[in-house]
């Protein structure tokens, strides 16, 4: 039967694709072609099982004053899976700020990932080696740097997309529409793709648009997908076949996920100010990862030697997040002024100047020994 969202409009206008219900069966839509396989949702159901690991030790460390801060991707990890494996290891991607799932899965370390939440660096990896671009906190500012590169490939002639993502309150920022516009009159090979969580941070998604995201994107001339976002098998086939377009010469597209974020905007937000209980419980009901061990269970595709192999897999994960994390050490604070400014600058090296004649001023133990 059909997947009914508990949104915050009194109706849906259009039933996201979905290809695995919420109690674990399979549906058959042939404009939507993918194989499935018991590899496929094997590796699908570990990618996601230790991506929300790692949330929940960052959450952990967050919370025992490890991390100044952190923000979950609990609740969207089919969406992050299903759609960065769709996808070439040649794509660039450009994330937001709570892209986790889709980071692990691009091979970035759990170090990498927590060195800019702990302080210790502005950004933790290298996107170059990973062709995944470095977080932003600043809303959809990654959009238009996405359609910027995407206009680079176009006329290096390289067979490659760029794929973007950014949440429902990003798609109110001004650099969402000038990039969909940019992208489209360019036919720029961008996918953006829209984790519509249905909340930013306190304010409902029907408290932003009138309009159904993905509808909005054929006033720009983009090309757009519905999807249930907690459906991974989903996600994954339509993100390929978008980007199977995109790659065709078809133009850019857009890709609305219909997903929750079951945890607050941040470490710093409490959700239970703004969101009802049976919102939640609604949505806990349509949990991406559950709903794929349901599939595995009932077609036997998995065993109790895969999920404990897993669970270790996770317990060690865990054990190397915290590991990691407390040997982060943060640069000395004078090192910060060598990285404001590209090159050489006389008011900055008078500050610096000033900061470490303060530092010195300061006894240390040897002085009083």
């Amino acid at each position: 039967m059909p997947l009914k969202y508990p949104t915050h409009k009194a109706e849906v206008d259009v039933e996201p694709i979905q290809l695995l219900s919420p109690d674990g069966e399979l549906v058959s839509r042939e404009d939507v072609p993918i194989d499935v396989t018991a590899e496929l949702c094997r590796d699908f159901y570990r990618r996601m099982t230790l991506a929300r690991r790692l949330d929940t030790q960052a959450l952990n460390l967050q919370r025992q004053g490890e991390l100044g801060l952190w923000l979950q991707c609990w609740g969207q990890e089919a969406a992050q899976v299903g759609s960065v494996t769709a996808i070439r290891p040649e794509d660039w991607v450009f994330p937001s700020y709570r892209d986790h799932a889709a980071a692990l899965c691009r091979g970035i370390t759990p170090a990498e990932l927590l060195s800019q939440w702990r302080g210790c660096a502005a950004s933790g990896w290298d996107p170059y080696r990973y062709r995944f671009g470095v977080y932003t906190l600043v809303l959809a500012a990654q959009l238009p740097h996405a359609t910027g590169f995407a206009m680079g490939v176009l006329r290096d002639g390289a067979d490659e997309i760029v794929l973007t993502y950014f949440g429902d309150g990003a798609s109110s920022e001004g650099d969402a529409s000038e990039s969909f516009n940019w992208a489209a009159t360019a036919q720029a090979p961008v996918l953006f793709f829209c984790q519509n969580n249905q909340w930013a941070i306190s304010t409902p998604s029907a408290a932003q648009t009138r309009t159904a995201l993905h509808q909005r994107a054929a006033g720009f001339g983009l090309t757009s997908y519905l999807v249930d976002g907690n459906d991974v098998l989903a996600v994954h086939a339509v993100t390929r076949l978008a980007a199977a377009g995109i790659r065709a010469g078809n133009g850019p597209a857009l890709v609305e996920a219909r997903t929750y974020r079951m945890g607050g905007h941040s470490t710093s937000d409490d959700p239970r100010r703004y969101r009802t209980a049976g919102e939640l419980e609604q949505w806990r009901a349509l949990d991406p990862i559950d709903r794929l061990r349901l599939l595995l269970d009932r077609r036997d595709w998995a065993d109790g030697a895969f999920y404990d192999a897993l669970a270790r897999e996770a317990d060690d994960l865990a054990a190397d997040v915290r590991r990691t994390c407390l040997r982060l050490q943060p640069p000395a604070l004078a090192e910060l002024f060598d990285e404001v400014l590209a090159g050489p600058s006389a008011p900055l090296a008078e500050e610096r100047e000033e900061h470490l004649a303060y530092l010195g001023g300061f006894v240390t133990e040897d002085a009083t020994a």
